[in-house]
């Protein structure tokens, strides 16, 4: 099972240890021992901020000490309020606030920064549309040309950061969009459609905390009769849903892998 943390998910840690935890000092360690010298430096000093950059999550201490954090395929950043508990399994770090304890588990990467080597891992990525400095323009020049297809681009950070498989299949099925479309042979209407659902089904992610990609009118609890054993019937159009019946044209939903990643569409709907 895929379930590695798309960036809606990051983009709302992200707020939440914002919130939590900036504007005071916070005591960092790391029970597990893997990133004991990175936790001392900070350890003490004042979070300033919190960002997200796709699926990346930056803790800014100050001038040139960032802790950057990948969550990757099993990584999780438990929150809990005090009194902590005696860390339980792989605890990379531990950051404890006035009020809130958060635990960190199975990152692929928790690594003490500075300013200009952050700086160059943001410069490595694509744009993120839960941004507020992403720039549409740069992306479709890097799509524009391609002769990729776009089932590799939007799975590619470099591009735009933040899109895991679950945003992928389900903005090229609301797009109507042939996920094998070289980027060539997508045109500037298509894209700005492309780019402008992609955006608006990640902000709705954010704000949930979850992916529920069914416009209303597409509900399974609507149609005659009820698609009520569909799995993710009730969120998704084509994630997941392989041989089951498209929720718009009843067409049964394809599967096949792709660079190692399962990729799901429709192929009545997108063609």
């Amino acid at each position: 099972m895929e379930v590695m943390p798309e960036g809606h998910t990051v983009h709302r840690l992200a707020r939440l240890q914002r919130r939590r935890y900036a504007g005071r000092p916070v005591a960092v360690s790391s029970p597990q021992g893997r990133f004991t010298a990175g936790a001392e430096v900070v350890d003490g000093r004042v979070l300033s901020d919190v960002e997200a950059h796709g699926k990346h999550l930056f803790q800014i201490y100050g001038p040139d000490l960032v802790v950057h954090v990948h969550l990757g395929l099993w990584g999780r950043f438990g929150n809990r309020r005090r009194p902590e508990q005696e860390p339980r399994g792989q605890v990379r770090m531990r950051m404890v606030g006035d009020e809130y304890y958060a635990d960190l588990r199975g990152p692929s990467a928790c690594e003490l920064l500075t300013d200009v080597e952050a700086t160059a891992l943001h410069a490595r990525l694509g744009e993120d549309p839960l941004r507020r400095d992403a720039d549409p323009e740069r992306v479709w020049a890097r799509i524009g040309r391609s002769r990729a297809p776009l089932a590799s681009l939007l799975m590619d950070q470099s591009v735009i950061a933040g899109v895991g498989n679950v945003f992928r299949a389900e903005t090229l099925f609301r797009t109507g969009l042939d996920p094998m479309t070289t980027g060539r042979d997508l045109d500037r209407e298509r894209f700005d459609a492309l780019w402008a659902d992609l955006s608006e089904m990640l902000v709705e992610g954010e704000r949930r905390g979850r992916i529920e990609t069914l416009r209303p009118e597409h509900d399974p609890a609507l149609l005659e009769p009820p698609d009520s054993g569909a799995v993710c019937a009730s969120v998704v159009y084509a994630y997941r849903r392989t041989g089951q019946p498209c929720l718009v044209c009843g067409t049964p939903i394809r599967h096949r892998t792709h660079q190692a990643r399962n990729l799901f569409w429709c192929p009545s709907c997108q063609d």
